[in-house]
């Protein structure tokens, strides 16, 4: 089985706001709210990765010095195994704007569980809900 690597990150604003976007039509999981990031390309860190993610779909920059390590994923799908670095991040530079026609969500910790996500997202909610 393919082991797939995807990093991801809960940006927090100032008022301690969780932004989730939502996966497009087309894609697999359409519908489902998760965390952007996205696949680590060969020859990419988790966090080089998700700096690339972020200025491609959200139109915002960051900086590795930004991206604290949380927690991570591990769930077994049908056809692969993800594994998922989950970084938290607070300094960033732009406004996060949807750019791949995702719908955006900025929502309090305690409202994550309010929307659907993938099953390897869930297990994220309880650490960062204990973290902030």
């Amino acid at each position: 089985m393919n082991v797939l690597l995807v990093s991801a990150v809960a940006l927090i604003d100032r008022d301690g706001r969780i932004l989730l976007t939502q996966r497009p039509d087309g894609k697999s999981m359409a519908g489902l709210w998760e965390f952007p990031g996205g696949k680590v390309e060969p020859g990419e860190t988790p966090e080089v990765a998700l700096i690339r993610e972020l200025q491609e779909e959200l139109g915002i920059d960051t900086w590795e010095s930004c991206l604290a390590p949380l927690t991570f994923a591990s769930h077994t799908y049908e056809d692969f195994h993800l594994l998922m670095p989950l970084f938290a991040c607070r300094k960033w530079e732009g406004i996060p704007t949807s750019r791949e026609g995702q719908a955006l969500k900025w929502l309090q910790v305690q409202e994550l569980r309010d929307y659907p996500m993938p099953p390897a997202d869930l297990p994220l909610i309880p650490v960062l809900r204990d973290w902030l």
